[in-house]
């Protein structure tokens, strides 16, 4: 696997040592390397789309040449609709063909902002008039689904969307389906009277060839929300170059066109939309995708070890939560064509690591990454030590540095080998100044304006891996005391019962916060919580850090992509902890939410159950810093 021996901090400097970043002339523009990759293999495949998760279900795929050439019309299309290098070509879809081919038309035309159809309707409009949108693709009314209906809720709060353009997906459908869908399809209405166009008939009326100048310069080329499962996202903005970053180190590293990649991963996430992208559009090689939720989807776990004996898979994408779930199900195929599994988003439990290492004998290979760095930063060397609990070696010209920093992004100290600080990274993905679409955002969020505070707190061991121990601001702050919550998660997950942990501060009145845990069981097992939290005592050497309550939940909130939402946990925490309060003084208010103020934080939200003294409601309240208001 790969084209290169990678196996340490050595190798990196051997390929730095080779020329510099700029003296490599990697292509400018999206339409440049899908070019070239198109000329190179125009009948190799591209991109695979199944409908459904049955191995042997119906499949679509697309050669380089097709598609080169249905990216060229989707290109063309958006520019007929005004769309220029500067404007947004929002997308509200899920998985499929049409996904793929509208995301890099929509680069090469202007802007692409992917946008997760799992927000809600508040939520998409905020991106949608953040990011300045002019086009919106989005799917057409199906079952199963609201997309249609949230994307129609939020235009109402878009004006800035001028042309909605819908992609049907009863055309991946069979007799008897195809019937019966239109029959029980939801209707959707909008309050704006605003173009609607079909993708399906749209895209043939443009040439494949551009009408238009492919700029050979550098610019932004998409736009990604960050964050967002509750509260309103962040939007980060990315370079072309970041994109040919990504692909070249994949290309470097891991891939060659002969290699088929399964990818179940969400493409408005830069997991799928960059590292898998740019990775495929660089190499050349095949991507697969199973059903529009991807590992969401239904029968994917199930399927998903005879779906890679079909498609001759030899590279999986994935996250650690999917991991857990595929071994829990038997490995019931073929599975001799796969080579290595690339695990992101989220840290792998060792635990979890060997049982994967073992079922299927694959190489496992954990990686790290941000939205705010176009993705990739660090990843375990493929053929060399892959370290418990490291994310690996920073990968060729990515400069890592541990620093403590003001709030100001000023450098106060840079820390030595194997001191804690937090996690700042240069590299070609890297947006100096400009990350963030709104520039306030954008305030100290670079140490000394070069790299990029990403914070999370780390370390640096003396063979050049990258340890990440925790979050920065997921520090609990106890009595003036910090705790790092990676060491409560990790003694938690050292429990044959326990699948996830995640760790917060909850609100306390005497010490600010004390540490509270939130465990998901591992299917099958049980575990009563005063186990749970005597074994994690033993392995918790700092008393301040033994977690004060722990709470066992069907499963623990997660992204899109497979991380604990610890926001969630907080909002849990804070409701839980303050209607506490106030029913130990028979106040008759209750905390019926807590909600994300952009100047407060979280801040939970009352209302009264019958007469109660308002003043002193706040007395008791006030014994928290966190704010509250009456809803």
């Amino acid at each position: 696997m790969g084209k290169r021996v990678y196996r340490s901090a050595a190798d990196r400097d051997a390929i730095q040592s080779e020329k510099s970043w700029a003296e490599r002339n990697n292509p400018v523009t999206i339409y440049q390397l899908l070019s070239g990759t198109a000329g190179r293999f125009p009948d190799r495949n591209a991109f695979t789309f199944q409908m459904f998760a049955d191995p042997g279900a119906k499949a679509e795929t697309l050669s380089w040449a097709e598609l080169k050439d249905q990216v060229g019309r989707a290109a063309n299309l958006f520019r007929s609709l005004g769309v220029g290098e500067n404007d947004v070509v929002a997308l509200i879809l899920p998985n499929c063909t049409e996904t793929f081919v509208a995301l890099w038309g929509a680069q090469v035309a202007g802007i692409a902002a992917p946008i997760n159809p799992l927000l809600d309707a508040e939520q998409i409009a905020s991106v949608l008039r953040e990011t300045g949108a002019k086009v919106l693709v989005t799917l057409r009314s199906f079952p199963h689904t609201d997309v249609a209906q949230k994307a129609a809720r939020a235009l109402r709060d878009a004006p800035g969307v001028k042309t909605v353009i819908e992609i049907d997906l009863l055309r991946y459908l069979s007799f008897p389906k195809s019937w019966i869908v239109p029959l029980i399809r939801p209707k959707v209405g909008t309050e704006r009277q605003i173009p609607v166009l079909n993708w399906h008939s749209e895209l043939p009326r443009h040439g494949a060839e551009l009408t238009f100048e492919d700029a050979n310069r550098d610019r932004v080329t998409a736009y990604f929300h960050t964050g967002g499962t509750t509260g309103m996202p962040k939007v980060a903005q990315h370079l072309q170059s970041g994109f040919m970053y990504n692909g070249w180190l994949a290309d470097r590293l891991l891939l060659t066109e002969e290699d088929t990649l399964i990818c179940p991963l969400p493409f408005f996430h830069v997991f799928a939309a960059v590292v898998v992208g740019s990775a495929v559009l660089t190499s050349g090689a095949h991507v697969f995708c199973p059903t529009p939720a991807g590992y969401r989807g239904d029968g994917v776990f199930d399927n998903f070890w005879k779906l890679i004996e079909r498609w001759k898979v030899t590279f999986v994408l994935t996250v650690p939560t999917a991991l857990s779930a595929l071994m829990q199900r038997p490995v019931n195929a073929d599975i001799s064509s796969l080579q290595m599994a690339f695990s992101g988003s989220a840290p792998l439990p060792i635990e979890l690591f060997n049982r994967c290492s073992k079922a299927t004998d694959v190489n496992i290979v954990e990686g790290y990454g941000l939205t705010e760095a176009t993705c990739l930063v660090a990843v375990n060397p493929p053929d060399g030590e892959k370290k418990i609990g490291s994310v690996g070696v920073p990968l060729p010209y990515t400069d890592v540095r541990i620093l403590q920093c003001d709030e100001d992004g000023n450098v106060l100290k840079e820390m030595g080998t194997d001191e804690i600080g937090e996690i700042c990274v240069s590299n070609p993905g890297v947006y100096p100044g400009n990350t963030y679409l709104e520039p306030p955002r954008n305030k100290g969020l670079f140490a000394d304006g070069k790299w990029l505070r990403t914070g999370d707190l780390g370390r640096l061991d003396p063979d050049g891996y990258l340890f990440i121990t925790g979050r920065a601001k997921d520090i609990i702050i106890r009595g003036g005391h910090n705790i790092d919550p990676a060491e409560i998660e990790e003694a938690l997950v050292g429990h044959d019962a326990v699948a996830f942990a995640g760790a917060i501060g909850q609100p306390d009145a005497f010490a600010g916060e004390l540490p509270c845990a939130y465990v998901e069981l591992v299917d099958g097992k049980t575990a009563e919580i005063e186990e749970l939290l005597e074994f994690a005592s033993k392995r918790i050497h700092e008393r301040a850090a033994r977690p004060k309550y722990l709470e066992i939940l069907p499963e623990l909130p997660k992204t899109a992509v497979g991380k604990v939402f610890k926001p969630d946990l907080r909002r849990m925490a804070i409701k839980r902890v303050y209607n506490e309060a106030l029913a130990a003084k028979s106040l008759a208010a209750e905390v019926v939410e807590v909600a994300e103020d952009k100047k407060r934080g979280l801040v939970a939200k009352l209302e009264r159950r019958g007469e109660v003294d308002a003043e002193a409601v706040g007395h008791c309240l006030g014994e928290f810093a966190r704010p509250w208001d009456w809803k």
